[in-house]
């Protein structure tokens, strides 16, 4: 895969601008984007980059980070506080995100999306209001493994981190999450998956590979 120099700012502005020309799928009026990585990749950054610029472009934008929709600690550590498989299949609940977050999208759907449902600091529900979406609003999803779902992302963003600059990043304490990430790789190929794959691996000098056709 060959890839680019590029900003962090020129590339909000280059994906916020293609974004903006995308329809979903199914014919609905709202769009969902999503920005896959490694918490080292500090996806949260690139997100709120991303809302910004389509902002500027007049969309109403909700960015929603998979952080808030955990499962509760009962859950997430039936096998342990870390356990690696059990990160990657069992912590993220999948079944709230399309029924908070994706399922409002669709065509036919209220707009109305739950920007989080569960504090895992707290491991209570969060009891945030519903975000009412208005025709052509935008809602930007990130965190880790979003590529292996099927989500209905009308475009996706993997930050791409190397073993050594992924083990470099992670603070000592989440190291244990390493082996999940290997295994992501291994079975989901996010690169391969992604509409935009950005090496980050330096975070002031990101790499990317292109919009989808301009190779």
């Amino acid at each position: 895969m060959r890839l680019e120099a590029i900003t962090w700012e020129r590339l909000a502005r280059e994906l916020a601008r293609y974004g903006d020309g995308l329809s979903a799928d199914d014919g609905g009026p709202w769009l969902a984007l999503g920005i896959d990585g490694a918490p080292a990749a500090r996806t949260g950054e690139a997100a709120e980059r991303l809302a910004e610029e389509l902002r500027l472009l007049g969309r109403s934008v909700l960015v929603v980070s998979t952080e808030g929709f955990l499962r509760p600690a009962s859950l997430r550590f039936e096998y342990g506080k870390q356990d690696p498989d059990a990160y990657v299949d069992s912590w993220l609940d999948t079944g709230a995100l399309w029924r908070e977050v994706f399922g409002p999208l669709e065509a036919g759907g209220s707009g109305r999306v739950l920007p989080d449902l569960w504090d895992p600091a707290t491991d209570r529900a969060t009891r945030t209001p519903y975000h009412a979406l208005p025709e052509g609003g935008v809602v930007v999803v990130h965190g880790p493994f979003l590529l292996g779902h099927w989500f209905p992302f009308a475009l996706s963003v993997h930050l791409r981190l190397s073993p050594g600059a992924l083990r470099r990043r992670t603070a000592e304490p989440d190291r244990w999450t390493l082996p999940a990430f290997a295994r992501y790789e291994d079975e989901v190929a996010p690169s391969d998956r992604a509409h935009v794959v950005v090496r980050a691996d330096d975070p002031a000098h990101p790499a990317w590979s292109g919009l989808p056709g301009s190779g």
